[in-house]
Parts: structure tokens; sequence; C-alpha cells
């Protein structure tokens, strides 16, 4: 066997260098035919109202790589204003610096990730060079704005509703947080399998002076199509007294429901090794009210320490004011004449706060600009919602998007100016071909 003195490269080697070569095809095409349509809009062009006065060169950051073009420079004679024709046909007209699809993946990741910072480093990664600063993604996410969908069908004559607060710091000094009040709305659930998700599910997140049920009501009316004539309302929540004004709001139009899981911790809190725990547990699970707070009740003064006892005449006090929000709610839909097969237990506001907490807490202060984008983000993400930004849209999570295909010619273009781009470009198939890398570059051909 005769010496094998060849140096092979790397998988890792290998990898670096097909996509340093991509990158530089990929830059190569988009630099020819940006060029060849900006000199077809110059001949197309309206040429008594635009004067054709030089060419100027412009560097983008894309996805990959830098790509440096030359565009014609005009005057538009009409609104005496100098223009790039090429820039207002591709609707990036003062855009910036990079491309949408860099944009488009940078919000993504700052609204999805732990933070601006790690969304650039993270795109710094992938792409093999730093495209963009964290603090341009922070300046381009307070530019977002949701697009609001259609309105949707409501499928059932009821409606679900989780309410809870997050408390969010603020930044500066004397600045005092403040609780973003937050409500999850879906019409149901959905088994797959042994995985349950909720229907056509929005978040509605408070703003401004109006009282947070009217504003909610507005928000349904303008999402849903909703009628407070015909529509119940199942309303879950802990005893914040913002939440449990809807009882005074909606009236016999809703059925609130007090947060079984807010009420299970305080009681495991207080009598996790009390001898009538356990009765405790079965009542709140049967929903039986009234053996619940007998029980509550016949355990005063017999807790060790008068903190507990404190905290046990509030949680008295609070069930006490509506215990009909420890029944059943599918009980009071049955004498309002809702069918209620399919419906589960309510509690999944406790999930919806922990998608907001990782990303506003985990000990983060805001402006208060910041946090109202981070959360116009955050609803956009969750809801399948498209985002107005600075460079168009961000719809990278919608179910349906609904893009406009180019025209046929033009995607003929493409693959022609790809295919001429990519002819000939990789220096080692140009060597020798009893070399490994030859061989491993020649057999990509097949895929």
């Amino acid at each position: 066997m005769q010496k094998n003195s060849t140096i092979y490269p790397n998988l890792k080697q290998i990898e670096q260098l097909v996509w340093r070569q991509l990158q530089e095809t990929f830059s190569g095409v988009m630099k020819t035919l940006l060029e060849d349509m900006d000199q077809q809009i110059a001949e197309e062009r309206n040429k008594k109202r635009y004067r054709l006065l030089d060419k100027r060169t412009t560097t983008l950051d894309s996805l990959f790589g830098e790509i440096t073009i030359e565009r014609n420079y005009y005057r538009d004679r009409e609104k005496n204003e100098y223009v790039y024709l090429l820039d207002r046909y591709l609707e990036f007209e003062g855009a910036g610096a990079f491309s949408p699809l860099i944009e488009e993946a940078a919000l993504e990741l700052a609204i999805t990730g732990p933070s601006y910072r790690k969304a650039a480093e993270s795109l710094e990664t992938l792409l093999g060079y730093r495209v963009i600063s964290h603090e341009a993604i922070r300046q381009h996410l307070l530019q977002v704005a949701s697009i609001p969908k259609e309105r949707q069908p409501i499928h059932r004559s009821v409606l679900f509703v989780e309410v809870d607060g997050i408390y969010v710091k603020r930044q500066g000094k004397g600045k005092r947080g403040k609780e973003e009040k937050i409500a999850a709305v879906h019409q149901g659930w959905e088994i797959n399998g042994k995985r349950v998700s909720l229907k056509d599910k929005r978040h509605f997140i408070h703003r401004g002076k109006q009282p947070f049920w009217e504003a909610f009501e507005d928000f349904l009316i303008e999402n849903f199509e909703y009628d407070p004539t015909v529509h119940k309302l199942v309303i879950n929540g802990d005893g914040a007294s913002w939440i449990t004004a809807c009882r005074e709001h909606f009236k016999d139009r809703a059925f609130f429901s007090i947060d079984r899981f807010h009420v299970a911790r305080d009681i495991r809190s207080l009598f996790r090794k009390h001898p009538r725990y356990r009765q405790m547990q079965k009542a709140l699970a049967s929903y039986d009210s009234q053996k619940l707070l007998t029980e509550l009740n016949n355990a005063v003064g017999t807790l060790e320490t008068r903190e507990q006892e404190e905290r046990l005449d509030q949680l008295l006090r609070q069930l006490e004011k509506y215990p009909e929000a420890l029944r059943d709610y599918r009980e009071w839909l049955k004498e309002q004449g809702v069918e209620t097969s399919g419906m589960r237990p309510m509690g999944s506001a406790e999930g919806t706060m922990r998608v907001f907490a990782k990303r506003l807490k985990n000990g983060r202060s805001w402006v208060e600009k910041g946090v109202s984008a981070m959360i116009t983000g955050l609803v956009a993400f969750l809801d399948n919602l498209a985002l107005r930004t600075l460079f168009g849209r961000v719809e990278r999570w919608t179910e349906t998007k609904e893009e406009k295909n180019p025209p046929r010619h033009y995607v003929e273009k493409v693959k022609s100016t790809i295919g001429e781009a990519t002819r000939d470009n990789i220096l080692y198939l140009k060597g020798k071909a009893n070399i490994p890398v030859y061989k491993a570059l020649k057999e990509l051909a097949g895929f």
C-alpha cells in the first residue's frame, strides 16, 4: 500500500469554503440583478419628469454579506427633489444600510430571544460577520406597529378569557414600576394526541386611561365578530380589584371564575401540613364552594403563626365576596343554554404570564417606549400578526403569508443569472481532479 501524502481538509474547512463562496456568489448575483433592474428603469422612466444626473455607489448589508452597487440618481422636475428610482421601485427608499431580511431576522431574534445584544451576536455567529448592532435592532423595534387581522368569526356562543397582570420595572431615578394588564382570549380547546392547544388565541394589552373592561370589550368588537347581546364570556383571573370589576361591567353576560391556580397555591402555602389539607383540596377540585369555605372557616385559629392567620383571613374575605366564582363555569353555561362538550377547566393565565415575564422581567428595567414596543412585538409573535417596520413588513411567523409571486420572466432571469454566476467559480474545481476536495465538491453536483 502506497503512503498517502495528501493533505485532507476537515468538514469545517470545506463548509467554510463553500459558505464563503456562496456569499460571494450571492453578492454577485444581487449586484447584477439590481443594476440590470436600475438600467431598465432608466430606459422606461418618464424622461421629461426625471432627469438623470449620475450614478452613485451604495453598500447594503444582507444575509449573505455586503452588496455594493451603482445606481442612477435623478432630479424629479415636478416635485423638485432628488431620488433613486431603483430604491422607490424596491420599496426601500431611505430605508438604511441593511436588507429587509436582516431586519426581519434581527427583530424576530430580539423578540423571541433573551436580549437585543444576543440577537446581534446570534446573527454574527450565523453569518460570519457583524451585520447589525444591538442598538440598531432596538431602534428598529421602537418603530414597529402591528397590522390588524380581519375580524375573526366566533364559532360558538362563548369566548374564554384569561386575565392577569405582570409587574415590569421602569428605568430612571425615582421611576416606579408598572403592572402591565393582559388578557388572553380564545375560543376553546383543540386536542392533538396528548397535546392541548387553545383555539384562535389573541392577546389584549391595556393601554390608555379607559377602564380595562371597557377597552377590552372594544378590542373584542374590533377583532372578533362579537355581539354583546349574543355572546357570553367566561373570565378567569385572580382577585385583583381591576379583574373582579368584570362582574359589574358585564353583569349576567359573563361568568367570573376565580383562578384555581392561585387559590390552590394559597391553600398549599398555608395548610400543606394541616390535617384538613386533603379535604380542602378535594373541595376545591370538586368545585364545592360551600364545603371549601366551611373547611377554611373551621381552620381559623389552628395555624402556627399570626402572619398565617392574617393571610387566611385575607383569603376568606376574598372568597366570601364571590363564592359563586368557585363554581364550575360549565354549570353556569348550561343554565344559559350553552352546549359545554369539549370544554376544559380554565387556568392558562399563569402560562401566558410566563411568556411575557421571560422577556420583560429577569432583572430588566425598561423605558416606557421600549417596553411598549417589545410587548407589541411579543403580541405579534404570539398572535401571528404581521408587523409594519421601517423596511416594510415582518411576517415570518404568520400562518398564511400574502405573498405576491414575482413575474415569471423575472424568475427565469434570476435562475439564468445564478447559473452564469456559479459557473466555474470554485477554484478547487479548476485544479487537479485527483485531490479529495475536488472529488468531494464534484459529488455535490448530483444533489
